[in-house]
């Protein structure tokens, strides 16, 4: 037998002895799983599952009373579940350490003292929540508001509220960004950035939730899509996979929401 060939021999009974590696799966960073949520008689969220994984931004769509702020609040913490679990980074919200070191989020951005400055507004979180003083210009210039910090939040626009709200849930460095309707108010320059935003958060392995009506906008940010309809997930699956036989997310929406309520 040859040099060579002793040496091939030798490498093959190595990869034999050797399984190859195998690529771990993501450990999800939300797991929904069969959560119901009842008011009553009325079903706002019925037996739905599904998860996210670190690094992907997923838009939450669906008509208004499907089920998305339901589902948001029960995430949060802000209502409990009538069955099932809402988790994120595998405990309930408000088991968490430090939650708001973990997860920002967004869901009303009228939630600020409008007697306050934008600044003043987020110091005083910052000081609650024992964040650094220094955090608050850091946000401010993140979503590019610092020029207006020094104003009082009345005198805001309600795109620069939803960048005050942003900033706010950016304080804690999260790595989780939970948005209902975050694009509301913004001009085409601020959709713009924002959408650049999310892409950019995501792409530094941290993960985005955002519920949104502007199909159009939610289709040029997001790689996964959830629809919800009559509190049930109709659809969840990449984007490039809903639209791959060349319609649009909004075609795919609509074609979608009218069969499950038919």
């Amino acid at each position: 037998m040859s040099a060579d060939g002793g040496a091939e021999s030798l490498l093959d009974e190595d990869s034999a002895r050797t399984p190859a590696p195998r690529a771990l799966p993501r450990q999800a960073v939300v797991t929904v799983e069969r959560l119901t949520k009842r008011y009553g008689e009325i079903v706002a969220v019925d037996d739905i599952s599904f998860s996210l994984e670190a690094g992907t931004v997923t838009g939450f769509l669906g008509p208004n009373g499907a089920g998305k702020s339901t589902t948001l609040r029960v995430l949060l913490g802000l209502a409990e579940p009538t069955k099932g679990e809402a988790l994120v980074f595998n405990q309930r919200y408000r088991e968490l350490e430090q939650p708001f070191r973990r997860i920002g989020a967004v869901l009303e951005s009228n939630d600020f003292d409008p007697g306050r400055s934008g600044r003043d507004h987020l110091r005083a979180l910052a000081i609650a929540a024992e964040i650094p003083r220094s955090r608050v210009e850091e946000v401010l210039e993140l979503v590019e508001l610092a020029g207006d910090a020094h104003r009082k939040v009345r005198t805001y626009s309600l795109g620069m509220r939803q960048r005050l709200g942003l900033a706010a849930a950016l304080l804690g460095d999260p790595e989780l960004l939970v948005l209902d309707e975050p694009a509301n108010g913004l001009d085409p320059v601020g959709v713009h950035w924002l959408r650049r935003f999310l892409r950019d958060f995501a792409g530094a392995g941290r993960t985005v939730l955002v519920s949104s009506h502007l199909l159009a906008e939610v289709a040029q940010a997001v790689d996964r899509v959830l629809i919800i309809n009559s509190g049930r997930i109709v659809v969840a699956a990449p984007l490039d996979e809903l639209t791959r036989g060349g319609q649009t997310l909004e075609e795919v929406y609509l074609d979608l929401i009218t069969g499950s309520a038919s």
